[in-house]
């Protein structure tokens, strides 16, 4: 299912290993993904001589500069205050800066409550130019995948799961502090990262989804750290087997390795998407080059990858679904990752008892509470039947009578008709 290899690894176009040295480590870095567009991204590289262009040091630190900002309400807050607090005159935020409202579930902390922080984004995005997502609209990660990811571009959020690699966008999720830093116009200084390739191969078999895949990793990559501060770099074959929805499960979860960041080989299927928001321009191929070199290399044989499940206290906790007997009692469907249009219709198949999901159906049968919450406005809109729904278990029924609509339907519901842009 999955295969490790310790050292420096060569890459040919992304698809074959090779097993004889492919040349220097140096122009092998250079032909990464992830090196261009950190090196793009790097203010520090000094110009060539005579020439004006910049000429990054293969193994120098790194001083970046991002393309935009994504915060929710946990930590907005904080980091306008510090900014303000930082510089009095401040003005105006000098990138796209994203304020969403998706996770405070109780804000009872000094007397405050959700809506003042609401109110405090909502008049710090009017007077410095930010855009102010509204509770109830959209998670935060999936509100920058449609409207904020652009190819080759780079995102931080102070959020640990900022990851927009399977659009070609690498998220850093760090601590406020970072995000201050950045909006005072100071870079994001990190030792040029080493790069661990993910080559995929194979197609997922029916009734395994991305959250097993990432399971799988997970498990075999956290305890030793084998991708710590690393980014990950995906490419194979296996990647064109893989719906947006799908990429973007696997993709978000990768925080919990424990790596930096990550980065996709992108093909039309990324355009696609792109083409479906509204945005085509912002779709760049990004692959990896004729020949890379990757510090550590990760085989994914997706055909063998089974459902799995992780027990406490740790998503590395992993074991494979048919080696548990489970019985759960709540369910909870929701977030950048569970709550997208095809993990939803996937349960409502679980629910409706489909043969090809025979494994998970030991975990939902004891099932006395259900709970589902999307990812983004336009997904509810097209599941939600048009009558009130209270039975618990219900929702996820009606809305398997929905699953025969199109991926493109769903996303072509416009989620920036529900934000306010400043």
């Amino acid at each position: 299912m999955i295969k490790r290899h310790k050292g420096g690894t060569f890459v040919q176009r992304g698809r074959e290993i090779l097993k004889v040295d492919g040349g220097s480590r140096e122009s092998g870095l250079k032909s990464t993904m992830a090196y261009g567009i950190l090196s793009a991204h790097d203010v520090s590289a000094a110009p060539a001589s005579g020439c004006g262009q910049k000429t990054p040091a293969s193994d120098g630190p790194l001083h970046i500069k991002f393309d935009a900002l994504a915060s929710h309400d946990i930590t907005y807050v904080g980091v306008i205050q510090t900014v303000r607090a930082a510089e009095k005159d401040f003005e105006k935020f000098p990138v796209p800066y994203v304020l969403t409202n998706c996770h405070n579930s109780l804000c009872a902390v000094g007397g405050t409550t959700n809506a003042d922080d609401h109110a405090f984004g909502l008049s710090a995005a009017k007077k410095y130019g930010g855009i102010f997502v509204p509770p109830h609209i959209a998670v935060i990660h999936q509100y920058v995948r449609e409207e904020i990811a652009a190819g080759g571009k780079m995102v931080l959020g102070s959020d640990s799961h900022t990851r927009y690699g399977a659009l070609g966008t690498m998220g850093f999720g760090e601590g406020g502090g970072e995000l201050v830093k950045q909006i005072l116009g100071r870079t994001y200084d990190i030792p040029r990262p080493e790069v661990v390739g993910v080559m995929l191969t194979g197609t997922p078999r029916p009734g395994v989804g991305p959250q097993d895949v990432a399971l799988a990793l997970i498990g075999e990559v956290f305890a030793d750290g084998f991708v710590k501060n690393k980014v990950l770099e995906f490419f194979g074959p296996g990647v064109a087997n893989l719906s947006m929805d799908f990429r973007m499960g696997v993709d978000v979860m990768t925080t919990e390795t424990t790596c930096l960041s990550s980065i996709w080989e992108t093909d039309g299927k990324v355009e696609e998407f792109y083409a479906l928001h509204g945005r085509v321009g912002d779709f760049a191929k990004i692959a990896p080059g004729e020949i890379a070199y990757y510090d550590g290399l990760i085989e994914i044989n997706l055909s063998e990858v089974v459902p799995m499940i992780a027990m406490p206290f740790h998503p590395s906790n992993v074991f494979k679904v048919e080696d548990c007997e489970i019985r759960a009692d709540q369910a909870v469907i929701a977030g950048c990752a569970g709550g997208l249009y095809e993990s939803i219709c996937g349960a409502a198949e679980i629910l409706d008892g489909r043969g090809k999901y025979e494994q998970a159906l030991l975990m939902v049968f004891e099932l006395r509470y259900l709970h589902m919450h999307r990812a983004i406005a336009p997904i509810f809109c097209i599941l939600h039947p048009p009558h009130a729904v209270r039975d618990n278990t219900e929702p996820l029924r009606v809305y398997n009578r929905y699953r025969q609509k199109s991926h493109v339907e769903v996303q072509s519901v416009p989620i920036r008709k529900f934000v306010q842009a400043f």
